[in-house]
């Protein structure tokens, strides 16, 4: 390819392989020595923040961030399946910028946004044969490429921000079921939705997007609605030839669209000031077309004919969030208390493998007087095979027939539980020793169980 084939911006994102992984593994320590330098030098520092300061009071706020996530196994995998044990060391860093545009340039009400990504590595849990729930969260999506467009969208907002519009290329999941509570832990069961929300292609999940517009709307000081169309693009939205760099806009490959609703209510009473709250309650319908996750074209199961999946037009998902604090700490902050977390996802079972999701956990933060940014957490979470997916793959292994992709044995459900203490060092800087234990690694009960432990590290410019 010659240079002026293409734009540098998207040439540079086409980068690939051996070379992206080791410039972002290069710039890493780039954030350490920002971080060494400035602490070392109050006066710089204080520049610095000035002058970001001085781009926010314009309109203008820019980020950086950059996570890695290690973990490493404790006990061996299944034997005689070809698994071996080991450490795997994932990481991504983001850059963004949000302008305001009416600070900037007097277009009221106008905003824009945008996310770039580079990412790296590969999650321990492929390493016992789970390929379902990754132990990272930042695993996978960005394309081992050195820049790869998540979203960029401009946005309006109307009647005193009581309504607001988005168009543009944005992230399903990063818009609907998210909580940024759940992001403190690393497993991706919790991290950002519910792992399950991601299994359908029709919900692009960070750091994917589609063409989208997104419409919110301030009911009342308590309750908020939102909603949206997004186009979806289920056969190309993770391949690596249409979606790798995030840069190709074309629309070839639109096949329906997905139409989100979601409330969300934040208690305002006197009582829920002390101790805040946040609810959220949903539905997607999309009309999209997915395989079947046992079915052939007749309606046979396709682990006895060897026939190619089903293709079904259209399917639904919907879920309740909600995260209570239930006790303050005291002159240690406004989020210094023990916050409760549940969640339950549900999927079309014709359409997806994981027809639910539960999960139930806390976060504590500020316990200690002397560490009051320090936060623990503790969640679990449970994953419900769809009934005729477990009957077929039963079927099948009872008649030593071979599952498919990396299935070796039925699946029937599992889960994952992971802890941390979150230690803050600097602002903008967290150290996280983590410890995750998989229940029925890849919802295979004949897996053995896991045990993990790790570190998650997170660096931030805001």
């Amino acid at each position: 390819m010659r240079v002026g084939e293409r734009s540098f911006l998207t040439g540079f994102s086409c980068l690939r392989g051996k070379y992206a992984s080791s410039l972002v593994l290069a710039l890493s320590p780039v954030f350490a020595c920002m971080l060494i330098t400035l602490a070392a030098c109050p006066a710089r520092a204080d520049a610095a923040l000035a002058s970001l300061s001085g781009l926010r009071d314009r309109g203008v706020m820019l980020h950086v961030q950059h996570t890695n996530e290690m973990q490493g196994m404790v006990g061996s995998p299944t034997p005689g399946l070809g698994l071996k044990k080991g450490v795997g060391n994932v990481g991504i860093a983001t850059y963004g910028a949000d302008i305001d545009w009416e600070r900037l340039a007097g277009a009221e009400g106008v905003s824009t946004h945008i996310i770039l990504a580079s990412g790296y590595g590969s999650p321990t849990s492929h390493k016992f044969g789970d390929y379902l729930t990754p132990s990272q969260a930042t695993y996978g999506g960005v394309g081992n490429v050195v820049i790869h467009l998540v979203s960029a969208y401009a946005e309006k907002s109307m009647l005193y921000d009581r309504v607001s519009a988005a168009m543009g290329r944005m992230t399903f999941l990063s818009d609907f079921s998210a909580n940024p509570l759940y992001c403190n832990f690393m497993n991706a069961a919790f991290c950002g939705n519910p792992r399950a929300a991601s299994e359908n292609k029709a919900h692009a999940a960070f750091p994917m997007s589609n063409w989208a517009m997104r419409a919110r709307v301030q009911i009342s000081d308590v309750l908020v609605a939102k909603s949206g169309l997004y186009l979806t693009e289920t056969d190309a939205i993770y391949t690596h030839h249409q979606t790798r760099t995030g840069f190709k806009f074309n629309g070839a490959n639109i096949d329906g669209m997905a139409l989100p609703i979601e409330l969300a209510w934040t208690p305002r009473s006197e009582a829920a000031k002390a101790l805040p709250g946040h609810y959220k309650v949903g539905f997607v319908y999309d009309t999209a077309r997915h395989e079947s996750p046992f079915q052939d074209g007749n309606g046979q199961s396709f682990y006895i004919t060897d026939g190619t999946p089903r293709r079904l037009k259209g399917s639904w998902s919907s879920w309740i969030m909600a995260d209570q604090m239930v006790w303050r700490f005291k002159g240690r902050g406004p989020d210094a208390g023990v916050i409760l977390m549940g969640v339950a996802y549900w999927n079309s079972p014709r359409t997806q493998l994981r027809e639910a999701q539960y999960s139930l956990g806390f976060l504590i933060r500020g316990m200690f007087a002397s560490r009051s940014r320090d936060t623990i957490g503790l969640n679990a979470s449970w994953v419900r095979v769809s009934d005729g997916a477990r009957r077929a793959q039963l079927e099948a292994f009872r008649q030593n027939r071979k599952l498919r992709r990396h299935t070796l044995t039925p699946q029937t459900g599992g889960g994952v539980i992971e802890a941390f203490y979150q230690m803050h060092i600097w602002r903008g800087v967290s150290i996280a020793p983590d410890i995750q234990y998989y229940i029925n690694p890849g919802l295979q009960k004949a897996l053995r169980n896991q045990l993990l432990i790790g570190v998650k590290t997170h660096i931030e410019f805001i």
